[in-house]
């Protein structure tokens, strides 16, 4: 392993060579020499904190980490450690940052000094390797290092340690401080842009003049010179990201993508202070050249940067619906608390046309509330004692009383933003292309431009000088790396606008490509708002008798038929005695003691395995209900079939439209169901036909997934219960209805946040509008290309206009992913 010796401080002379810094690139500082023995060889660093960076990372065995930093990247001297770290660790000051404050937590820290995908490989790579910490995972997009520990192990304190020793500063995550770092990078584009805009417009005076005769007169030197004083700044500064870029790949053997750039800039300089230094009489000066492509570059990376936060901004109008306070109620009184502040149990006051700051239970009061947030429908939902509020939805009429259930990242409303943020900074397969791409341009840039160079050296330096300069600057490899990411977080943001969350990028890729759509029966294509339609009992028996016993037993399952016989019994009337020895088996039934009774509930399979033969009258009863679609619970008592009750529920308003317009799509359709053959297939009848698979058990839906896979089939799979969970995770694509419990939503791929199945297709529609839209950026990048470098290389084309050419590649694939944010204003809703 690579070895530090220990830290020297030697004082040397103002004339010693200065050098740079290993780890960070800076210059070294003239009088004073930080030194240490690294990997056998001395090196010299700008300061006691990168000295002792760089001893860490080598010590550690990350000296990995320096073969995998991009030359074009610069690292920064690490910051000072905060002073108060041990505020950190206090259970009051983490519960604002920290989901549920047990023994595993997780925080997303904001992490200063990420770079690269180097800087990802190093703190992971630390932190994973360090005792208590049991998952690191760094998102390069926004610096955020999402990090699970153990409490009683380690130290939050101690994990920024860590971070702190290998040259990274870090802090709780907070969206407005994140907002704040990307507005001051902006800032100082602005900056270099308004530089180099300025001197522009002066030096547009001196072209004019050299341009009508002045470079023939004896003002011709002085012209130049004043070029020169205005061109110089504006290189030095404005110029700068691009030649510190390029210098730093250089001296690491690497083509950074400014290098054209900085070289097309720099020797068009160059050639321009020869001329005037010496001035020749042919020789022209191009210092406005200079000046005005790097204004214009600048110009097209600041609206770059505009448009990307721009596509980006789905994300924060989401944060914007959190409000920062809430009248809490303590003692009858008002209190005005900030949000971080309140914990579940209190009680919040919400005014009309106030949001709602929390998600939790209305006690007091009857409105009306926008949830379009969550739904993407702007219709009101009236809400009264007992509903469900959610944080980020309006409160339209009256005022409302809400008992807090959960607050910020435990509410509807953080989670839908942690599943937009996590799709956003996600891959595509497709982008993997383009990644593979990017790398040569550079190199077949430089290659081109020295082509050009000597085909026209022979025509005139001047011309071959302007024509190389063209082609350095006209290639664009923006382009490529935008083409995939831009068009993923236009789609994600606009789909959580409108109800649809979808967790992962390669999702949107995958499910255009869908060939087969599985459907779950109930809850899915049924509204799964079970209830009992009738009661057919043997003679001798009363009906209500026989459900009371029926729901005596099922008040133990959380099965949608169960509910439907408790509450059929509490709307009747009916005491409910106790019950014992309750065995439940999913996809069967249910049997217990009712006294000294024995009593079996579930299907005829249920029943045949405990040896109850079944009744003929009551078989036929089940064969007329079960060719209407309505489904048949059986109920044996000691034995002997008392009787059956049938279980109806009603299909959902738009499943048919659905299944229509998969079939005209040549999109095979298959329902599944644990309900008898007759049922099924009349449900599915009703549905004007498909493919059916009955009588499954909850633990064979994942099996089903798997053959139609076997068979070639790129399956997609909508559900909503707590079984359908590994048949989502096994089909390529998983679709978990609004209505579906959290274990369904957590294994799927895409969440619906209503019941409305339409958003199924609007889905699938937009995942292929996306893919599309993906193609025809690298399309447009492709085209640029070809078109510009010929004329570029063919002297047709001016570095300024090459300069103002450039950028164009970039907004017209920003542009048309931003198209995407027009779906549901077309004819798709």
């Amino acid at each position: 392993m690579s070895s530090a010796q220990p830290l020297t401080l030697t004082s040397v002379t103002a004339a010693t060579a200065r050098g740079a810094c290993y780890h960070c690139g800076l210059p070294n500082p003239a009088n004073t020499r930080f030194e240490e023995v690294i990997d056998g060889k001395l090196q010299q660093f700008c300061c006691p904190a990168c000295q002792m960076v760089c001893g860490a990372i080598y010590d550690a065995g990350l000296e990995g980490f320096y073969e995998r930093t991009p030359p074009d990247i610069k690292l920064t001297p690490p910051s000072d450690i905060p002073k108060d770290l041990a505020l950190y660790d206090l259970d009051e000051v983490q519960a604002e940052f920290v989901g549920e404050l047990a023994r595993e937590r997780e925080i997303h820290l904001l992490v200063e000094g990420i770079h690269c995908a180097a800087c990802v490989w190093l703190i992971e790579r630390a932190l994973n390797h360090t005792p208590g910490v049991h998952g690191a995972q760094v998102n390069l997009a926004d610096k955020r290092l999402k990090v699970r520990w153990d409490n009683e192990l380690t130290r939050l304190s101690g994990i920024i340690k860590r971070l702190a020793r290998i040259g990274y500063a870090a802090v709780p995550y907070d969206p407005a401080a994140a907002e704040g770092a990307v507005k001051q990078q902006n800032r100082a584009l602005l900056f270099r842009m308004a530089f180099a805009g300025f001197t522009m417009m002066n030096l547009l005076w001196i072209s004019i003049a050299l341009y009508n005769g002045a470079d023939q007169s004896e003002f011709r030197e002085l012209f130049h010179w004043v070029g020169f004083a205005l061109a110089t700044p504006t290189l030095l500064y404005s110029g700068y990201p691009f030649f510190r870029n390029a210098w730093t790949g250089l001296k690491q053997a690497h083509l950074a993508m400014d290098l054209p750039i900085a070289i097309g800039a720099g020797v068009t300089y160059l050639y321009s202070v020869y001329v005037t230094l010496w001035q020749p009489e042919l020789g022209e000066v191009y210092y406005d050249t200079v000046v005005n492509f790097l204004f214009v570059i600048l110009v097209g990376r600041y609206l770059e940067a505009i448009s990307r936060r721009q596509a980006i901004a789905s994300t924060q109008r989401l944060l914007d619906l959190q409000p920062r306070g809430a009248a809490v109620l303590r003692d009858n009184e008002e209190v005005l608390l900030p949000i971080r502040a309140i914990k579940p149990g209190d009680m919040v006051l919400v005014k009309p046309g106030d949001r709602i700051p929390v998600d939790g239970v209305i006690t007091e009061g009857h409105s009306s509330l926008d949830e379009s947030m969550l739904s993407g429908e702007a219709i009101p939902v009236t809400k009264t004692r007992g509903d469900h509020a959610a944080a980020g939805t309006l409160n339209i009429d009256s005022a409302l009383t809400i008992m807090v259930v959960g607050v910020l990242r435990n509410t509807s409303l953080g989670r839908i933003i942690h599943l937009v943020e996590e799709a956003q900074t996600s891959k595509a397969p497709v982008q993997r292309i383009a990644d593979r791409i990017v790398p040569w341009f550079v190199a077949i840039t430089l290659s081109l431009a020295v082509a050009a160079f000597l085909y026209w050296l022979n025509t005139g330096f001047e011309i071959a000088l302007m024509a190389a300069t063209a082609v350095l600057i006209i290639t664009c490899p923006c382009a490529f790396g935008m083409a995939t990411p831009m068009s993923i977080v236009s789609a994600t943001g606009l789909g959580a606008q409108h109800g649809i969350l979808i967790k992962n990028g390669s999702v949107l890729e995958t499910f255009s490509h869908i060939d087969h759509v599985v459907f779950d029966k109930t809850g899915t294509l049924t509204e799964g708002r079970m209830r009992v339609e009738n009661i057919a009992a043997m003679e001798g028996q009363q009906e209500n008798a026989l459900l009371a016993v029926a729901a005596a037993i099922e008040k133990y399952s959380e099965h949608g038929i169960a509910g439907a016989i408790v509450n059929a019994a509490k709307t009747r009337g009916l005491a409910l005695a106790d019950a014992s020895d309750i065995e439940n088996r999913p996809g069967y039934g249910i049997k217990g003691k009712v006294g000294n009774d024995l009593v079996l509930i579930g299907t005829y399979a249920w029943l045949a395995q405990h040896d109850v033969p079944t009744n003929p009258e009551l078989g036929q009863q089940t064969t007329q209900y079960e060719s209407k679609g309505t489904t048949c619970v059986h109920i044996a008592v000691n034995g002997s079939e008392t009787g059956l009750i049938a279980i109806a529920d009603t299909l959902r308003p738009d499943a048919k439209a659905l299944i229509k317009t998969l079939r005209a799509n040549n999109i095979p359709v298959t329902m599944l169901s644990g309900d008898r053959r007759q049922v099924v297939d009349a449900v599915a009848g009703q549905l004007g036909g498909m493919h059916t698979i009955a009588e499954v058990l909850p633990q064979d839906k994942e099996r089903v997934i798997l053959e139609l896979q076997k068979n070639g089939a790129k399956v997609a799979m909508v559900g909503d219960g707590v079984n359908d969970a590994p048949a989502l995770m096994r089909a390529d694509v998983g679709i978990a209805l609004g209505s579906g419990t959290e274990v369904s939503g957590e294994s799927a791929d895409i969440v619906l946040m209503t019941n409305e199945l339409d958003k199924v297709r609007l889905a699938m529609q937009l995942s292929k509008r996306t893919l599309r839209t993906i193609r025809q950026n690298i399309g447009i990048s492709i085209a640029y290309n070809i078109v510009m470098v010929p004329l570029a290389m063919a002297a047709l084309v001016t570095p300024l206009v090459a300069a103002i050419s450039m950028p164009v590649s970039s907004l017209l694939v920003i542009g048309n992913a931003a198209r995407i944010r027009t779906f549901f204003t077309e004819d798709n809703k």
